[in-house]
């Protein structure tokens, strides 16, 4: 087991550590369930927009000075109409939703409580620089039997539960991204998940 260094950034110090965030985001997306094959300039357009959040939050997991994790956090109001549009919709106003990106992780360092360090940093961070009473975040939905998916795949379902998150099935967005088996752009359905930060009822 190596141990790991967890460092929030935000503000100014998060353009040092973005190149790092699309590394990740390219490597580990690759694989089930997201199928993401990334490349460097759509890359570059995401790490744009999230870095004009004000109050955008990178949790990075460091062996030494090597970035071997990412998890990204901002406000929902920031995140762009493709995921506050549902919450809207279902009359929750976003500016009372954290919404939480991506976690992505090197396959070598699962299973050291990272994942759990990347949602209470994230959660520290939405209630330090914002009065959001909830943190939401989107999954991709894949069919049982879609031919990519692995022998022995687990479902991060009760992970998610143990974190306090509720799933919303009937709360989606679409999101297209180029895939491992496409040769274009894919549109994708993602489900979301939602808990209270701050003792306010969920809807």
């Amino acid at each position: 087991m190596v141990a790991l260094r967890i460092e929030t950034f935000s503000g100014p110090d998060l353009a040092p550590v973005l190149p790092a965030l699309a590394r990740l985001r390219i490597d580990v997306f690759r694989a089930w369930p997201y199928l993401y094959d990334g490349d460097p300039a759509s890359e570059e357009r995401y790490l744009v927009e999230f870095a004009k959040a004000p109050t955008a939050g990178l949790v990075l997991a460091f062996d030494g000075e090597e970035p071997v994790g990412c998890s990204s956090c901002l406000p929902l109001a920031e995140a762009g109409p493709a995921l506050s549009v549902p919450f809207a919709a279902r009359g929750i106003d976003p500016a009372r939703v954290f919404y939480f990106g991506e976690s992505v992780l090197l396959p070598r360092y699962r299973g050291q409580g990272v994942g759990v360090a990347f949602f209470a940093a994230r959660e520290a961070h939405a209630r330090r620089l914002t009065a959001c009473d909830f943190a939401a975040f989107c999954a991709v939905e894949r069919p049982p039997d879609h031919p990519l998916k692995p022998a022995g795949a687990v479902s991060l379902d009760a992970f998610w539960r143990r974190r306090g998150f509720v799933p919303y099935p009937d709360m989606t967005c679409t999101m297209a991204w180029k895939q491992v088996d496409t040769a274009v752009d894919v549109t994708n359905t993602l489900a979301f998940w939602m808990k209270s930060l701050t003792g306010a009822s969920l809807p």
